[in-house]
């Protein structure tokens, strides 16, 4: 963030021949999101012009060589590549998915480098991405690798927030892959964002169950009993206020969810179709246990109506000022635990 300046907000345009360039232009379509932010495209000033021709968008845009050069109250756009790609809407193409991933790394590139302060990535293609250059299954795992921490995928909404134990593996290999060493990993990161990023002092965690109806003492498989429930024990001995497991298939639907600070599933379905179900168009993916923030908005590329101007820009908003809240909450806690004296006047408070 420049001295007395706004915060930069870095976008990666994920596949042109979907949403994402719509959504983020829509979202800064509307001049008073530059109050909030500066927003800095990484993309090209051809492939940004066409969008907002081919999308019949009304705005203006200020094209740069490098993230530093950008300007507060103007959409800026770093020009990552000189080629004129051919965009499809609606086509998962190899030439759309090479350029998603230059978006990508480029804003990754600044965000390392301090010449943005937050990243909100737009919807990639799974499929499209995959190179020799580039083996990951999505944003979260090559995010992980590029910045310091224990990354978790954590989908927050202002009154839900689902965190995943295993996030894109085959269901056949959930049960493996949960140790208690994960299990410790994850609740703990969940915990530390919940403080940290979301202001939470003492925050209370749900572990849902790997079985159904966690196991049945047994009948229904062992690792709930033999993995799940000493590990939380422990966890909770040691002053972590996790609790459960809890059978998912009545936890939503029972609004137990409301009874904690976030949940964390074990598997990618068992906490994302309750999320979306109960907030889709208004979820925002966060990259929990980072050092920089990271958020995109829930839904994908959605090529069905890529190119025909109904995209609906409500997720990708919520992305943007969920991270903007997150950066800020950052600070506060940063600042809240370097002075010590504000904090014994918060505990004389309270």
């Amino acid at each position: 963030m420049k001295e007395n300046g706004k915060i930069r907000l870095g976008i990666s345009i994920g596949d042109f021949n979907g949403i994402g360039c719509e959504v983020a232009l829509k979202t800064f379509e509307d001049a008073r999101m530059l109050d909030f932010c500066t927003p800095v495209i990484f993309a090209s000033n051809k492939i940004i012009s066409q969008q907002k021709s081919d999308l019949d968008l009304n705005m203006n845009f200020n094209g740069v060589r490098d993230a530093s050069q950008s300007i507060d109250g103007k959409i800026n756009v770093v020009n990552v590549w000189k080629e004129n790609p051919k965009i499809e809407f609606g086509q998962a193409t190899e030439e759309g998915g090479r350029f998603a991933i230059k978006s990508l790394r480029a804003a990754v590139t600044a965000l390392k480098n301090d010449k943005i302060d937050i990243l909100v990535t737009a919807p990639i293609n799974k499929n499209n991405i995959q190179s020799e250059d580039f083996k990951f299954p999505g944003h979260t795992d090559f995010l992980a690798q590029e910045l310091n921490g224990e990354s978790l995928m954590f989908m927050v909404t202002d009154s839900l927030r689902v965190g995943l134990l295993t996030d894109h593996i085959a269901v056949k290999d959930v049960a493996q892959a949960i140790t208690p060493k994960l299990i410790r990993d994850k609740v703990l990161t969940m915990e530390k964002s919940l403080k940290m990023d979301f202001g939470i002092r003492r925050p209370k965690i749900a572990l849902l169950g790997i079985n159904p109806h966690s196991g049945d003492n047994g009948t229904i498989g062992e690792e709930d009993d033999k993995i799940l429930k000493p590990t939380i024990q422990e966890m909770f001995n040691k002053g972590t206020m996790v609790y459960g497991p809890y059978s998912a298939d009545s936890f939503f639907g029972s609004n137990s969810h409301s009874n904690f600070d976030a949940v964390l599933a074990a598997y990618h379905d068992q906490g994302l179709i309750p999320f979306k179900t109960l907030s889709f168009g208004k979820g925002v993916n966060y990259t929990a246990g980072l050092e920089k923030v990271r958020t995109s908005p829930d839904h994908g590329t959605a090529y069905e109506i890529a190119g025909k101007g109904q995209a609906d820009a409500s997720s990708f908003k919520e992305a943007v000022f969920t991270a903007l809240q997150v950066f800020k909450s950052r600070e506060d806690y940063t600042t809240w635990n370097k002075n010590p004296l504000q904090k014994q006047k918060t505990k004389r408070a309270s």
